[in-house]
């Protein structure tokens, strides 16, 4: 497959903007999807793409955008979920809404993605479902069990979608963040160089996975700074 169209859901700033500027340098048309995509006014205009708005967790407002995304682009190539939500702090002070927000954004919002994608992508026989996890796809830390429980939840829907559909043409990875992106609020500092991960980078290993020969498909990957412990 040579792909020629994506769609990111949960667009920002950081991993997603390095994510579009790839895609449309490579050639691809790229649709955003996010809460509010006039935020995203000046990377569409980088990136010649086109913004949607789009709750991640609301079934009705994903389909919609599938809809509207297949009819003026075609079925998506590759389709990338990269939205998430914190509930931080001691397990005895969250608030139980906070935290079933946190765990909708990061896992079923990438379920909603994922089986829109699928649905799409098998009626083709190919695509590639790129979803973003991170350290605590694989770690939970004290004080972030919310994020911990969306993020492992993530990590088993692409556990499972991805012996689920590879046998039908659909490519599904799962990248494990395992430290900080780097951008203007989180810089290096001068006594610890790489000490995060440059967004660019990242985005270049999900280009490789998307691209990857169907014999040697990789279902999940780890990335961190060289100078990171685990």
């Amino acid at each position: 497959m040579e792909p020629k169209t994506a769609l990111i859901v949960g667009v920002g700033p950081g991993l997603s903007a390095s994510l579009a500027r790839l895609f449309s340098k490579h050639g691809l048309q790229v649709a955003m999807a996010a809460r509010d995509p006039d935020k995203l006014q000046k990377l569409a205009e980088e990136t010649a793409g086109v913004t949607f708005a789009c709750e991640a967790t609301e079934p009705e407002e994903v389909a919609a955008l599938f809809e509207v995304v297949v009819a003026t682009q075609g079925v998506p190539d590759i389709v990338v979920y990269n939205a998430s939500a914190r509930a931080r702090g001691p397990v005895t002070d969250l608030d139980p809404a906070d935290v079933a927000r946190a765990i909708s954004v990061s896992a079923y919002g990438g379920f909603l993605v994922a089986q829109q994608a699928a649905r799409h992508m098998v009626a083709r026989g190919s695509g590639a479902i790129l979803l973003t996890g991170a350290s605590a796809s694989v770690k939970g830390y004290p004080n972030s069990s919310a994020f911990a429980m969306g993020k492992f939840a993530l990590r088993g829907l692409a556990s499972s979608l991805a012996r689920e559909l590879s046998p039908k043409g659909v490519h599904v990875a799962h990248f494990v963040i395992d430290g900080g992106i780097r951008s203007a609020a989180r810089a290096d500092s001068n006594d610890n160089p790489d000490s995060t991960l440059d967004p660019d980078a990242i985005a270049e290993t999900y280009w490789q996975v998307a691209n990857q020969p169907r014999s040697a498909w990789t279902w999940e990957v780890e990335l961190r700074p060289w100078v990171e412990k685990f």
